[in-house]
């Protein structure tokens, strides 16, 4: 079997789901074109307003589709084989993570544009409400923590291809923040001149491949450029991208985060299309293993078994709770029609598990014995934007690009699709901030993000060494599990209250199987891992019980104790009576009365 077949097959098995499922959900949730929008009757030009269906679709689908789907992926398909990979990624994309998106869009929609946590609030309890609100605004700080420095890593040392090429990491930052430039230069020009979405994607598109070849050209290495080491280079930029958030999150949408999303939406099509393209001309065979056993092989100096890690390792692109955030929080108050929420909810979803498919190819292309995935001490220890890079180059070259450009280009859109994550969750934040202390004005705006920034820098900052001066992993490799844990506890928490609100409001079966099938198997699953990576690390190598120095552990606990909360107010809600409607009044008495 060659990499040809399995992305064909992905892709028709997607395809049919989403003419057939999709519709049916849609049916189910009775989505009405000619009802008003949240968009439309709330309409400020600030954070409310209503945009075509195909550019929500592109600035939805940069904010979801971020590191997650390639990070996820390959390193599932690194431990367990690409086989156990692949069936979790299409199986959870079509009947768990889709609906979850739709859903809670939905739900968005039908609540004025409110957050999930305000639905919870209204079908659940005010309790509820605030439990709900804490675990997202953790679940939040651990996205940012991990994805600053993903980018952080990407923008340091150099990649040797080869062909003997070299792609610096200095490179990829020039790149990126030349990137960063052209969507507020768009933003301007849209909002103050006669320039057309049309015209301004014919012109700013070709502008950031530019960028990307500029960028390796012009170099910013902060190693060189400053005379610090690496990791102290890292930190300055995990600083610099935290300041990059604080900003980003508090300007009207229109300056930076819908142009940047235009953009970062048509980089993701080019990097799909341009990898699926490779990979369907390029015929290449599957070398890697498809299964590698229960248990994985040792990475990262630790096994870990198939059940339930798979299922939090990879995230986005089979499910992610951090989607209704970006639904719930950003888009709902852009959908224009209700009908369109299908697309953009369901449709993005499915986008983005083929995303996921193509990041696993990138694994599946590998012989066990790559170099890429050792390092140099020979352990396996894979490094996810690497061999992304390296896997969408070899595809584009099929395809007549050099490999420097096409790992270059490859680099600059996983970077690229961080961006989009990090503001948005620097953004969202500041609504959870805002929701808790009742501060919408401009005072609260910058208290709200500036907390929500300032928070992952606790992590960030954290020496590079551990008490007896031995390296510790890079920031992202600890938290990645961690986040994958929570974001996935997340998705069932967000199950649980969407399960509640359309059980209140249908009291039809269907939503025991649509939603509560998938609340339970996240629920389990998530939560399982949680207990396994926090508990353990309670208690020395003789069972004797210790307090652990690091956080971490302390915020598992914290996070397994919130979702426990919020089930048994759920089951509390859920097998209750029905709320009585109010009682009709006496004829004569005004309605406000």
């Amino acid at each position: 079997m060659n990499l040809l077949t399995i992305v064909v097959a992905s892709a028709a098995f997607l395809l049919v789901a989403y003419y057939t499922y999709g519709p049916l959900l849609a049916r189910l949730l009775r989505l009405d074109p000619n009802k008003a929008t949240p968009a439309v009757e709330l309409r400020d030009n600030v954070d409310f307003e209503p945009i075509e269906t195909k550019f929500l679709l592109s600035q939805h689908f940069s904010a979801i589709a971020a590191a997650g789907p390639i990070v996820g992926p390959i390193l599932a398909g690194v431990a367990f084989g690409w086989v156990p990979a692949l069936i979790w990624i299409l199986i959870g994309c079509v009947f768990i993570g889709g609906v979850h998106d739709l859903t809670s869009l939905t739900a968005s929609i039908r609540h004025k544009a409110r957050s999930i946590a305000e639905v919870v609030r209204d079908h659940m309890s005010q309790r509820s409400y605030l439990l709900f609100l804490t675990f997202v605004w953790i679940a939040l700080v651990y996205i940012i923590v991990a994805f600053t420095d993903l980018t952080a890593t990407a923008f340091l040392g150099q990649r040797v291809l080869e062909n003997g090429k070299v792609v610096s990491g200095g490179g990829i930052a020039t790149s990126s923040l030349m990137y960063l430039v052209l969507p507020i230069v768009m933003g301007w020009l849209l909002r103050y001149t006669k320039l057309s979405i049309g015209w301004a994607t014919v012109i700013f598109l070709p502008l950031v491949g530019v960028s990307i070849w500029a960028g390796q050209l012009l170099p910013f290495d902060l190693e060189s450029v400053l005379g610090v080491s690496r990791d102290n280079a890292r930190r300055i930029w995990d600083v610099l991208l935290l300041i990059y958030c604080l900003v980003a999150a508090v300007v009207p949408m229109w300056l930076l985060l819908q142009p940047r999303g235009h953009l970062g939406g048509y980089f993701l099509y080019i990097a799909l299309a341009g990898g699926a393209l490779g990979l369907i001309l390029g015929g290449e065979p599957i070398r890697y293993h498809d299964f590698t056993g229960f248990v994985s092989p040792e990475m990262q100096g630790q096994s870990l078994s198939l059940f339930p890690m798979l299922f939090i390792m990879i995230a986005c692109g089979a499910c992610s709770g951090f989607h209704s955030l970006i639904c719930s929080g950003t888009t709902s108050k852009q959908l224009a029609r209700e009908t369109d929420a299908k697309a953009i909810g369901y449709g993005a979803m499915l986008l983005e598990g083929m995303v996921a498919v193509v990041s696993l190819c990138c694994v599946m292309k590998l012989a066990p014995d790559s170099k890429v995935l050792f390092n140099a001490a020979g352990q396996l220890d894979p490094t996810p934007n690497l061999i992304y890079a390296l896997g969408i180059g070899s595809f584009l070259e099929v395809l007549g690009i050099p490999p420097q450009y096409g790992v270059s280009f490859a680099l600059m859109a996983f970077t690229t699709f961080i961006y989009d994550t990090l503001d948005v969750c620097t953004r969202l934040g500041r609504y959870i901030i805002q929701e808790l202390t009742g501060w919408h004005n401009r005072f609260g705006r910058w208290v709200g993000t500036s907390l929500t920034a300032a928070a992952p820098l606790f992590f960030l900052l954290q020496p590079g060494v551990d008490a007896s001066g031995k390296p510790l992993p890079p920031v992202w490799k600890v938290f990645w599990n961690l986040f994958g844990a929570s974001n996935q506890l997340l998705a069932a928490l967000t199950f649980l209250g969407v399960t509640v609100w359309l059980w209140r409001t249908y009291r039809a079966r269907w939503v025991l199987f649509v939603t509560g099938i998938p609340t339970v198997l996240m629920y389990v699953m998530s939560t399982w891992a949680l207990v396994a990576m926090t508990l353990p690390k309670f208690w020395d190598a003789v069972g004797v019980f210790q307090a652990p120095r690091d956080p971490v552990p302390w915020i598992g606990v914290v996070l397994l104790s919130l979702a426990a909360l919020m089930l048994i107010e759920a089951i509390r809600v859920l097998v209750g009576p029905l709320p009585q409607p109010p009682a009709p009044k006496p004829k004569g008495v005004p309605a406000t009365a």
